[in-house]
C-alpha cells in the first residue's frame, strides 16, 4: 500500500509530472548561477581552493551575502583603519605646488638643456619657466611650498611628501584610471572598492565606500574612479556630495513618511520569510542586504549630510562662510561631509577636487595648458583653505590617529611653458603626492625629481609602489589580496609593487 504526499516525512519531497518538468526547466539556469556567484565569491558555504602564484597563496576575504559589509580581519596589525583620498582631478602641477626648484629659477626663460627640441603630449615645448608663485619655508621643518596654497603650507610638519611617483600615460581618462585603479583601461576595480571587499565596514548604516565629486561635475574618468569594476557590484562606491543627495534614496513627497516606513518594515517580513524558503541562495541575500542598507540610509545620509549641526567656527574655518567664493564654499561643503563620513566609521572616503564637464578647457579643473595663472588662481583657494581645514579638523579630534589621508592627481606638469602659450603640458615622468594622518612619518620627504622637477631621480616610486603602501598601511598584504578573474590572480597592484617602507611611521 502506498503512503499519500501528506503521510511522508517532511525530509522527503516526491516529484509528480508537473515538478520534474518545474525543476528540468530550472535546473540549468541554477547551475549556470551557482558558477557566477562561485566566480564572484558570493556562495555562503563556499570554500575556494586557494591558487599558489608566484610562490604567494592568496588571502581572500570569507564574505557572507547577507552581509557583504561586515568587519573583516586585516592579514596583518594596521596602522590606518581608514583612508581618505583627496584628489586633484585634472594634473595638478607639482613644481608650482609642493616640489621647490631653485634651478628653475635660475634658468627661467633659458632653454631646458637637452630638452630644446621637446615635443610632449600637446606639442612642442618652450623654455623653462620658474613658477609665477613664490615659494617659503613652512613648519618648524621649513619644508618649500608655494604661495599658490599657504594654508596648506601651515601643514607641511603633519605630511610625508613623495616627490618621485612616476607613472604610465599622459592622458587624462588613463591617467586618473591608473591612479584610482592601478591600470591605465577602464574595467577595473577602485582602491576603494578593493578597500572594502577586503575589510569590509565598521558602519551598517552607511556605505563603505563613499565617493564626493566636485561641485562641478565629476572627472573625466568619471564612474572609473570609484567602480568596482570584474568585484562584486556591492563594492562599488557610492558617489554624493554635499549638494547633491543619493539618487533615488528620498521618499517621494507623496508618500507619508509614516506610511514609508510601514511599508519598508512590511517588505522586510516579506523578504525574511522569502529567505527562509531559499536557505543559501546568496543572490537573494545579497539583493536583501543591499535593499536594507538602502532603506537605512534613508535615515542616515540626510542626518550625516546635515552640516547646520556644525559650530559657526567650524563652517567658517572650512570657509563655508565665505560669500564671495560660491566655489570654495560648495567644496568646503565636501570637505566637511568627508570629515563626517570618516568620523562615522566609513572605510574609504574618495573627494575629488577639480571637474571635467564643466566651464570649459581648464577652467573646471587643474588642467593648465594655456593660462595658469588665470586658471590655478581660481583653482588655488578653492582646494587650499577647505582642504587644510579638514586636515587640521581631524588632527584636533583625533581622527588622524587611524585615518591615512592621500593626496594625489593622476600626472604632474613641464617645467617648461608649452611653445605659444602660457601653461605647463603634461608630464607623466615625475610628480608629487603626499600623505597624512596614521602609520606615516611627518614631517618627510621622500624621492626627487631633477633639477627642473621633469623627472623623477631619486628613489623613484611607481603608481603600484604607492597603492602597495596604501594597502600595507591598512593592514594588506597587496600580493595575497587577490580576486580571480579571466583565468587569473587579479589584485590592485598588477604584478608590480613594492611597499614604501622608508615613509612608515
Amino acid at each position: 500500500m502506498s503512503a499519500s504526499n501528506s503521510e511522508l516525512p517532511a525530509s522527503r519531497h516526491l516529484l509528480n509530472r508537473r515538478n520534474f518538468l518545474n525543476q528540468t526547466a530550472t535546473g540549468l539556469s541554477s547551475i549556470a548561477l551557482s558558477a557566477m556567484l562561485a566566480e564572484n565569491q558570493l556562495l555562503a558555504a563556499n570554500k575556494e581552493t586557494s591558487r599558489t602564484v608566484g610562490g604567494k597563496t592568496p588571502i581572500r576575504p570569507q564574505i557572507d551575502p547577507g552581509n557583504p559589509f561586515a568587519p573583516r580581519d586585516t592579514h596583518f596589525p594596521a596602522a590606518a583603519k581608514n583612508v581618505l583620498v583627496i584628489f586633484c582631478s585634472g594634473a595638478c602641477s607639482h613644481i608650482d605646488t609642493f616640489d621647490y626648484k631653485p634651478a628653475l629659477i635660475k634658468m627661467n626663460g633659458k632653454p631646458m638643456p637637452g630638452g630644446d627640441k621637446l615635443v610632449t603630449f600637446q606639442g612642442q615645448q618652450g623654455n623653462l619657466t620658474q613658477s609665477p608663485w613664490k615659494f617659503k619655508p613652512r613648519g618648524e621643518s621649513g619644508k618649500m611650498i608655494s604661495d599658490l596654497v599657504p594654508h596648506l603650507g601651515e601643514l607641511a610638519d603633519d605630511i610625508c611628501f613623495l616627490h618621485s611617483i612616476k607613472g604610465k600615460t599622459n592622458t587624462h581618462g588613463p591617467g586618473e584610471n591608473y591612479m584610482s585603479t592601478g591600470f591605465t583601461l577602464d574595467g577595473f576595480p577602485s582602491m576603494g572598492a578593493w578597500t572594502s571587499y577586503a575589510l569590509g565596514s565598521e558602519n551598517r548604516d552607511l556605505p563603505a565606500y563613499v565617493a564626493i565629486p566636485d561641485p562641478r561635475g565629476t572627472p573625466q574618468a568619471s564612474v572609473n574612479n570609484w567602480g568596482p569594476g570584474f568585484l562584486p557590484a556591492a563594492f562599488q562606491g557610492t558617489d554624493f556630495n554635499a549638494a547633491q543627495p543619493i539618487r533615488n534614496l528620498n521618499r517621494p513627497a507623496a508618500i507619508a513618511s509614516k506610511t514609508d516606513r510601514a511599508t519598508r518594515d512590511y517588505l522586510q517580513r516579506l523578504n525574511e520569510q522569502h529567505l527562509e524558503r531559499f536557505p543559501g541562495d546568496s543572490e537573494l541575500a545579497a539583493r536583501i542586504s543591499s535593499y536594507e542598507l538602502a532603506a537605512r540610509m534613508q535615515l542616515s545620509v540626510p542626518e550625516i549630510s546635515d552640516l547646520s549641526q556644525e559650530s559657526s567656527s567650524t563652517l567658517s574655518m572650512y570657509g563655508i562662510d565665505d560669500t564671495k567664493n560660491q566655489l570654495k564654499a560648495s567644496y568646503a561643503k565636501n570637505c566637511l561631509l568627508a570629515r563626517r563620513l570618516i568620523e562615522k566609521g566609513v572605510r574609504f572616503v574618495q573627494l575629488f577636487n577639480g571637474a571635467y564637464q564643466t566651464g570649459g578647457e581648464g577652467v573646471s579643473n587643474w588642467d593648465g595648458h594655456k593660462k595658469i595663472v588665470d586658471q590655478y588662481n581660481v583653482h588655488g583657494p578653492v582646494l587650499d583653505q577647505p582642504t587644510a581645514a579638514l586636515i587640521k579638523d581631524m588632527k584636533q579630534r583625533g581622527l588622524l590617529e587611524d585615518t591615512l589621508v592621500v593626496w594625489c592627481t593622476e600626472f604632474g606638469r613641464m617645467p617648461t611653458f608649452q611653445k605659444g602659450a602660457s601653461g605647463r603640458d603634461h608630464n607623466p615622468e615625475g610628480f608629487t603626492c603626499w600623505m597624512a594622518g596614521a602609520g606615516v612619518k611627518a614631517p618627510f620627504t621622500y624621492g626627487a625629481t631633477d633639477e627642473f622637477g621633469y623627472k623623477a631621480v631619486e628613489n623613484v616610486a611607481t603608481v603600484h609602489d604607492f597603492h602597495a603602501t596604501i594597502l600595507h598601511l591598512l593592514g594588506l598584504n597587496h600580493e595575497r589580496l587577490t580576486f580571480y578573474h579571466n583565468g587569473l590572480e587579479r589584485r590592485l597592484t598588477d604584478v608590480h609593487g613594492t611597499v614604501i617602507k622608508d615613509i612608515l611611521a
